[in-house]
């Protein structure tokens, strides 16, 4: 008989059982030791390393930016300050998906794909890691409202509150404070990124340039502790950052109104100086804009608008503005003729009605084409004779004439404070060998005696040559701080004054000028009709397009934008001057009929009380000399 098969070993499976327990077993020990030490490696071995980790996680250093610095004019009036708004921040690497996250915010508060585009710029310029870049300023109520609600959605996104700077008089102060904008990456490779932690504008024109390091002030720092989600729960410590120091200025806003209003609206430049200490009291140019609109940033469409202008309203006309001078230089040149030796006060020059070089058939016109006779430097001044000065430039010369001018300034850069000062030209021969490989012509001297050709100066710079001669010589650098927390500027360049052989020629000049405006021939003296005190005055006329030899100037047959620039530049009172002006309107052909009444209102506004009369501190007995002689 055959034995039984067996259908199951139970021995067998028991013993399998067995084995895969123990190895279970084993296999769990082991496991469990690996965890254990594991556990001992991270929590014993690197205690120290984990657990400044882990602080770090938990505390964070916080930059805090300082709050810039006020700027006001000399009464105190605000004409720079900060306000506090809400923006919109981002924290790129908190984000996530930040480029999605950026198309949540724009469907959110329903803007433009310009501005989807703007706010990807901005976060790529963030300066540092996990430092928060606005995106967005002056939030609207509803506009946090619906961040708040679709929060979920946004990561790395929150509504920040933060101080805005502001420009409460708008278009007056544009060209000479200037304005503020968003730190762009070039500024960023030379800025100090510790002080500017934080920070997200920085001047950029006038004022607000300049003085930069004095207005931003210092940055400051707290330890804050976080939890998981970043949200501040408590501050560890604090270190207070230093506000930027308050700049007052010289300027007068009631001053800078009235010249303004004398412009008119017209395109043109005004500038007032005090010749006593070079405090700029007014500067002017017209047209302007609103510089808040670049603190935020501005629109392309707004910016294109103001660029692409044919008024250029983003052209500071009054430093950067170049313009032939014109007559209104002859009293410097008068000055040069007169230390040089060449002239005397009393030498006569026959006028009539052009100049000629000897031996030359070109004839150089004066503006009065019948003449004036025998004129003296008296005279040539009052009668902006082009003869007399035709000759005096010629006995002068181009070298020494040339270096005289520089003394007043011309062909340099004469502010203190104004970075965007143009130098302008005062040419030479040396200078037209290297720029023009020609040699220099005899008549290109005569020109340059009544102030043009080649040369170019800027409004301030006319300003500041009639501030020497209101001053007799001395030199004072045009600068708009009046005084910066307090404390003057100084000027570490100074400029020596001019010291004259005689200088009782001040004088002589300055007569001169006085006659242009009270003197019976004076080609300005409709422009001080009833004026309570005496204005020494000349004017200009920049021409914009040559006039052939012979032909005659004719308003009617030039475009409006061709015409001749009107200048003129004045101080008073003549006998104790506490003001220098100096204007020049665009294409507007007659310095004496449309500069001069300009510079009268900026005058009268500054030197005149509510009577009409001159304010006691600025009162000053006339002088007898002069009155005696124009009698």
């Amino acid at each position: 008989m055959s034995q039984p098969i067996r259908i199951k070993d139970h021995e067998k499976d028991a013993r399998l059982v067995r084995n895969r327990v123990v190895f279970g077993a084993i296999l769990v020990v082991c496991l469990i030791g690996v965890l254990i030490a594991r556990l001992y490696y991270l929590q014993v071995i690197q205690y120290e390393i984990h657990s400044t980790k882990s602080e770090s996680n938990r505390v964070h250093v916080q930059s805090i930016p300082p709050s810039r610095g006020l700027i006001y004019d000399r009464n105190g009036v605000v004409v720079a300050d900060n306000r506090p708004s809400f923006s919109l921040s981002m924290t790129r690497e908190r984000s996530g998906d930040w480029r999605q996250v950026l198309d949540v915010v724009v469907e959110v508060l329903e803007l433009t794909p310009e501005d989807r585009v703007l706010f990807e710029k901005r976060v790529k310029q963030g300066p540092r890691a996990f430092e928060p870049v606005p995106i967005l300023f002056e939030l609207t109520e509803e506009q946090i409202a619906r961040i708040a609600v679709n929060q979920f959605r946004l990561p790395g996104v929150e509504v920040v509150a933060q101080l805005v700077r502001h420009y409460p008089q708008g278009a007056h102060f544009a060209h000479s404070v200037g304005y503020v904008g968003r730190i762009n990456e070039k500024e960023q490779k030379t800025l100090d990124k510790v002080n500017y932690s934080g920070t997200h504008h920085i001047g950029k024109t006038g004022i607000e340039r300049f003085y930069e390091a004095e207005l931003h002030g210092q940055v400051g720092y707290e330890e804050v502790e976080t939890n998981a989600r970043n949200r501040v729960l408590r501050v560890l410590k604090r270190t207070d950052p230093i506000p930027g120091k308050d700049i007052v200025l010289s300027l007068d806003i009631k001053l800078q109104e009235a010249a303004e209003a004398a412009l008119g609206g017209r395109r043109g430049a005004v500038v007032a100086l005090d010749p006593n200490t070079g405090e700029v009291l007014a500067m002017v140019s017209q047209p302007s804009f609103d510089p808040n609109l670049f603190v935020t940033g501005i629109s392309f469409k707004a910016y294109a608008e103001l660029r692409d202008s044919i008024d250029r309203p983003l052209f500071n006309r009054v430093l950067r503005g170049l313009y032939p001078p014109g007559s209104t230089i002859k009293p410097a040149v008068a000055i040069a003729g007169l230390d040089a030796g060449v002239v005397t006060a009393a030498t006569r020059v026959y006028d009539p009605g052009y100049y000629q070089l000897p031996n030359y058939d070109h004839k150089y016109r004066n503006w009065n084409r019948t003449g004036d006779g025998f004129v003296d430097l008296d005279t040539a001044i009052m009668r902006s004779n082009d003869t007399y000065f035709y000759d005096l430039a010629h006995k002068l010369g181009v070298d020494r004439l040339s270096a005289y001018m520089s003394k007043f300034g011309i062909g340099q850069k004469v502010s203190l404070d104004m970075f965007e000062e143009s130098p302008g030209l005062m040419p030479t021969r040396e200078w037209k060998r290297a720029t023009r490989r020609q040699a220099w012509f005899p008549g290109e001297t005569l020109i340059l005696g009544i102030g043009q050709g080649y040369m170019q100066s800027t409004p301030l710079q006319l300003a500041q040559a009639t501030a020497l001669v209101a001053s007799k010589g001395r030199w004072n650098r045009p600068h708009l701080a009046k005084s910066i927390e307090g404390e003057k500027p100084v000027d570490h360049n100074p400029m020596p004054d001019i010291v004259l052989r005689d200088p009782a020629d001040w004088t002589r000049v300055n007569h001169g000028m006085q006659q242009v405006m009270h003197g019976a021939r004076g080609t300005a003296r409709k422009a001080a009709v009833g004026s309570p005190y005496r204005i020494a005055g000349k004017s200009g006329t920049a021409q914009v397009v040559a006039i052939k030899q012979g032909e005659k100037y004719d308003r009617s047959k030039v475009q409006e934008r061709h015409r001749d620039h009107a200048l003129f530049v004045g101080f008073a009172p003549a006998e104790n001057p506490k003001i220098v002006v100096s204007v020049m309107v665009e294409n507007g052909e007659s310095g004496s009929g449309v500069a001069a009444p300009v510079v009268r209102q900026v005058m009268d506004a500054w030197l005149l009380g509510p009577d009409g009369q001159l304010k006691p501190e600025f009162a000053s007995p006339i002088s007898t000399e002069a009155t005696a002689r124009e009698e």
